[in-house]
């Protein structure tokens, strides 16, 4: 059931919520019901409810102290609150509205007026969500190579620091793969720049198939350029995850937009972080290391993973 069809209602009399209940059951909605506003904040933290019905006056924690203590929590997603009154003073209702609730319903409850304001708190939660999800999306940009989907150099340069912070606190090691396309220029000069973007998301999508989801994480380090991260793996390991990288990169056919077919190969820098080294660790010096490593793999013929001590 959608989550715009579950209703909680707070409410200490047990005769008024049963018959809201009623009433909104018989409109199709899932209803549950709290006694009181200390009840309805436990359980909306149990079992998460985007629309609230909550009565004015009960005991313990009132309609206007749920709202405020609703309002300063941080829940999964917004909540719409209706305050339940019988007061009619414009003060009272400003008062409620000030506290954190979106609209008020007077008792007794017309049911007709119910499923009109049912319906305008589903137009605005449904506007919530899709500006939540544009927000999100442009979050997820700002932090994602466009042709490659992986990570960009920024997210790079903002969680790897951090990640060597834990990596030393909790002295695990923690590796960095520097990855180039060998002659990845004559690609673009024999195909064009459609090729090579071609090429580049096939070489994208062969180092992500090779992640282990939620483990290690890649980037777009810059033009033919990419960087892996391995967390918790010594530079052994993390040789080995490259060179099986460089054989399924070597194997691999690229479809380029003219219809050919090509072969690439690519060279790889392993550089690792060891715990317990003496030796004050940064971003910069494993970057150099993973990157004078793949300097010495282009050196010494292309097409093989080379490995550097910090």
């Amino acid at each position: 059931m959608s989550d715009l069809k579950r209703i909680m209602i707070v409410e200490d009399s047990t005769t008024q919520a049963l018959h809201l209940k009623a009433i909104l059951e018989s409109m199709g909605y899932e209803v549950k019901i709290a006694s009181n506003g200390r009840v309805a904040l436990d359980m909306l933290n149990e079992d998460f409810c985007r629309v609230v019905i909550t009565d004015w006056m009960m005991p313990e924690m009132d309609g206007i102290g749920f709202c405020r203590s609703l309002r300063s929590r941080d829940l999964p997603g917004y909540v719409y609150v209706f305050i339940l009154t019988a007061r009619d003073n414009l003060d009272d209702l400003v008062e409620g509205l000030e506290a954190g609730a979106d609209d008020y319903l007077t008792k007794p409850v017309n049911p007709v007026e119910l499923a009109a304001r049912l319906k305008t708190a589903k137009r605005i939660l449904d506007l919530e969500s899709s500006l939540k999800q544009q927000k999100e999306e442009i979050a997820r940009m700002a932090i994602t190579d466009q042709l490659t989907g992986l990570y960009n150099r920024r997210y790079f340069n903002e969680q790897l620091p951090l990640m060597i912070r834990a990596a030393v606190r909790f002295e695990q090691p923690l590796s960095l793969i520097m990855t180039d396309i060998d002659h990845f220029k004559s690609v673009n000069d024999t195909y064009g720049h459609q090729a090579g973007d071609a090429v580049l998301q096939k070489f994208a999508e062969i180092i992500r198939s090779s992640l282990r989801a939620g483990v290690d994480w890649a980037a777009r380090f810059g033009g033919e350029e990419f960087a892996v991260v391995m967390t918790n793996t010594a530079l052994k390991s993390t040789e080995v995850a490259a060179e099986r990288l460089r054989l399924l990169v070597a194997h691999s056919l690229i479809s380029i937009p003219s219809g050919d077919k090509l072969r690439i190969t690519a060279s790889f820098g392993v550089a690792s972080i060891k715990p317990n080294s003496a030796d004050e660790l940064t971003m910069e010096k494993l970057v150099a290391a993973a990157d004078e490593a793949l300097y010495r793999a282009k050196r010494r013929g292309r097409n093989r993973v080379v490995t550097a001590v910090l």
